[in-house]
């Protein structure tokens, strides 16, 4: 007995199943790479621009303070010290972000200040001092060093920011006017642009955390964000940090502002990537979930199709081996599903009218 091969119902099944869901599988893999590559470059437009607008919020916040102390620089007559006691104690009054502000001559000596703090002391080791002399300059944070036993006691170290400008009177630099910023005040700042998902870092020039996380703070950073925002390069990245976590990362490498002193920071924007993409994933596995639905759906029709192809077929073959062995045998069912099962049954009937027919006459 030869071989039997597949049946029809077995090829209609297999075949319509392979170029159905083949197709089908491929365009939909790639659609979703697709979705979820276009789901991470949305994620960074909009890391992007909260990143941006962060740093302009935090530049424009600091620069009111610069321009305040640029207009004291200019109302201030550095040789009458008396008028300019009077300036600085009304602005200090009017302003409580200053923690000490006030003027030194060429010297370094401190001619007036808030409160009277460190006047007749020399501040011309200080770094906003020395700095102050050639241009506007802005120093970052540090903590209290001639100022820490003047001020109130407090649990945690005085930490400042500094600005400076020189003093001019008659065209000629003749001192330095200083600001000492409370970093409390910019911590506050900084705790106004987060968001709930996303943490918005302050990096100093050397890359070290200046606000952020708890457990990041005053640690320096080593990943590749960080190191594109030391060399002043908006960058974005998904990478994996310390903590064994992924993130989508956006570095704004400077903030500024009109003409406000650099304090050589940098804002770095991060979201967990797992949460990032949360709700694309969801989208795409729901995709999958429908497309499988219908792909379970159409093959159980290509099946019910196979088997309503195979049923005339099937009967017409068992009518044509009934036939060979008895010519009387049941006529085969007149099938009328379609055009070939019609013809097929029709030539059965013939041929067996006419084996019939010569039975009788033999």
């Amino acid at each position: 007995m030869a071989n039997r091969g597949l049946s029809l119902r077995t090829l209609v099944f297999v075949g319509g199943a392979t170029l159905m869901l083949v197709p089908a599988i491929v365009t939909a893999t790639l659609y979703t790479a697709a979705l979820e590559q276009r789901g991470e470059e949305l994620q960074v437009e909009k890391l992007t621009t909260r990143g941006e607008l962060s740093a302009n919020l935090l530049a424009r916040r600091l620069y009111g303070v610069w321009m305040d102390l640029a207009r004291m620089a200019d109302l201030i007559d550095p040789t009458d010290p008396a008028n300019a006691r009077e300036h600085i104690q009304f602005l200090s009054r009017l302003d409580g972000r200053y923690s000490w502000l006030g003027i030194a001559d060429l010297e370094g000596k401190v001619l007036a200040a808030r409160d009277g703090m460190l006047e007749g002391a020399s501040v011309a080791q200080r770094p906003w001092f020395r700095r102050g002399l050639d241009a506007p300059a802005a120093v970052d944070v540090h903590e209290a060093q001639l100022l820490a036993s003047l001020l109130p006691v407090s649990a945690e170290p005085y930490r400042f920011v500094d600005l400076a400008a020189p003093l001019r009177h008659g065209g000629s630099v003749v001192g330095v006017i200083g600001a000492h910023l409370n970093w409390k005040w910019v911590q506050e700042g900084m705790a106004a642009l987060q968001a709930p998902g996303i943490d918005v870092l302050l990096l100093s020039r050397d890359r070290t955390v200046l606000f952020g996380p708890t457990d990041l703070v005053n640690k320096r950073l080593s990943v590749g964000s960080a190191l594109a925002a030391s060399r002043v390069t908006r960058a974005f990245s998904s990478e994996r940090w310390p903590d064994g976590k992924d993130y989508f990362t956006v570095i704004v490498p400077s903030i500024g502002f009109a003409d406000l002193p650099s304090f050589g920071w940098s804002l770095l924007i991060r979201q967990n990537a797992d949460d990032a993409m949360s709700s694309t994933r969801e989208l795409i596995r729901l995709f999958w979930i429908i497309l499988g639905a219908g792909a379970v759906v159409a093959l159980a029709l290509l099946l019910c199709a196979a088997q309503w192809l195979r049923t005339p077929l099937r009967r017409l073959s068992e009518s044509a081996q009934a036939i060979l062995l008895d010519p009387g045998a049941r006529p085969p069912h007149q099938e009328t599903r379609f055009e070939e099962a019609a013809r097929l049954s029709d030539a059965l009937a013939h041929m067996q009218s006419k084996l019939m027919g010569r039975r009788s006459n033999s």
